[in-house]
């Protein structure tokens, strides 16, 4: 591991990453080995998660190639110099801010979109021109292998390098002089990288959770909100850092959207979701029964079928009062949905403000006053408004969280922004000086208070 930072370092020192023509012909390279790898790929997706050829595409490559496309477009205008304007005092300077890579990556990526969550700021780190190291998830080692195969036959390791491992190996890579690091995963260990690196004054980047409300007031399209809601809550069998963690909808509409709600889930996943060859498993025994467990401890209102044999549980509708108390306060990353009611916008901004600030907000709701009410009233990473999930899927749009939720963004121009440091220059003028700067100027004091005013 020290052998592998140190060739990277030194690679990196070399400057082999700065140039545009290297970043784009990188890019490239990596837009054509997921093409090559696609389905080994699909194959280790469905092995350790279960998923469709349909959701590991669209949720997993489409995103990444999506991204790629954007860095190719856009990277050769973000890497120039910007230009920016001087004061009167700079009179016949250039002043200007650079845009310098960062020197050695390390991301370190979780299980749940164990390909997108650990290519996509592979991605970024790419087009600022950095040295990468990544650490995939233990918990899903078939991704994980098929991770290391194709980055070690489309790259070489002094440039991008997959480590294996479980957490003793992130913990040796947190010890590396490392120049950066992205992580992400769940917040109570985001903190404990956070207390690393700054103990070493790296930067981060952490990329976290929470419990992420969808609120649907009385004016909402109840049939597309649930439809919606249901998409988001239960791809990826809820498993989505961003997914609806709980539902509050205003009381005199509840029995109404939740009818929609089960139509959709029938109409998505059929009678018997758990045999769904189609509906994606919990990722391992011990999320599978800690999920068990709060679902035997509550109300259920739907669902509620589970299936020891292939690690499912049906999308599931809770009674949020009745709910087991361990999902009042922890995220849930499961596909449980509790559901809670309020009689008023001010009461439900009160409910979400209760609990730490949520890496998303999704509102349904027709009045745009109202819209404006909530996304203005509350904190939060970033949402939608009468939809879900759909934020992400924008490149143009920056993605993170805050507070609890995280720290720093990506997607797009964010990504290339996150893994680059801006670098301030003023280039000053040899042809003549400015006397007023110096302390033997006698007219100085006074030139200065004069232009400040």
């Amino acid at each position: 591991m020290e052998n592998l930072v140190k060739l990277q370092k030194q690679w990196f020192e070399e400057g082999h990453t700065r140039s545009y023509d290297f970043r784009r012909k990188q890019l490239k390279r990596f837009k054509q080995m997921l093409i090559t790898f696609e389905k080994p790929i699909l194959r280790a997706l469905r092995y350790d998660l279960s998923k469709s050829e349909y959701e590991a595409y669209a949720g997993e490559i489409a995103v990444l190639k999506n991204e790629i496309n954007e860095q190719l477009k856009h990277i050769k205008q973000w890497m120039k110099p910007e230009k920016v304007k001087a004061p009167f005092t700079h009179i016949g300077s250039r002043n200007y801010i650079l845009k310098d890579p960062y020197g050695l990556v390390l991301v370190i990526a979780p299980w749940n979109y164990p390909l997108q969550l650990s290519l996509a700021p592979v991605i970024g780190a790419i087009a600022a021109g950095n040295t990468i190291i990544l650490k995939p998830s233990e918990v899903t080692p078939t991704v994980s292998w098929v991770l290391k195969k194709m980055i070690n036959q489309y790259f070489k390791e002094e440039y991008i390098a997959v480590v294996e491992g479980g957490k003793e190996v992130t913990e040796q890579l947190m010890m590396q002089p490392l120049d950066y690091v992205f992580f992400t995963g769940s917040t109570s260990v985001g903190k404990k990288i956070l207390a690393q690196a700054s103990s070493r004054l790296i930067p981060v980047t952490l990329e976290l959770g929470g419990k992420s409300p969808a609120i649907v007031h009385k004016d909402a399209v109840l049939h597309l909100a649930a439809k919606r809601i249901v998409w988001g809550k239960f791809t990826n069998a809820g498993q989505t850092c961003i997914a609806p963690d709980y539902l509050l909808v205003h009381h005199t509409i509840k029995n109404e959207l939740l009818a929609h709600i089960k139509s959709y889930i029938q109409m998505f996943y059929g009678d018997q979701p758990v045999k769904n060859g189609k509906y994606v498993k919990i990722v391992n025994d011990h999320h599978y029964k800690r999920l068990k467990k709060h679902l035997i401890a509550s109300e259920i209102i739907y669902g509620g079928e589970v299936h020891d044999g292939n690690q499912k549980i049906e999308p599931s509708i809770l009674d949020g009062l009745n709910s087991h108390e361990a999902l009042k306060e922890e995220e849930i990353f499961g596909p449980l949905l509790p559901v809670f009611t309020f009689s008023s916008l001010e009461e439900a901004v009160s409910m979400v403000k209760a609990k730490p600030k949520p890496l998303a907000l999704y509102y349904f709701g027709e009045n745009k006053e109202e819209q404006m009410f909530i996304t203005t009233s509350l904190s939060f990473g970033g949402g939608c408004i009468n939809d879900t999930l759909y934020h992400t899927l924008n490149p143009h749009l920056p993605f993170g969280g805050i507070g609890e939720s995280g720290i720093g963004m990506y997607h797009g121009q964010a990504s290339f922004e996150t893994f680059t440091h801006t670098k301030s220059i003023t280039n000053q003028s040899t042809k003549f000086d400015h006397r007023f700067r110096y302390p033997d100027s006698k007219t100085g004091l006074f030139f200065i208070k004069k232009i400040l005013g």
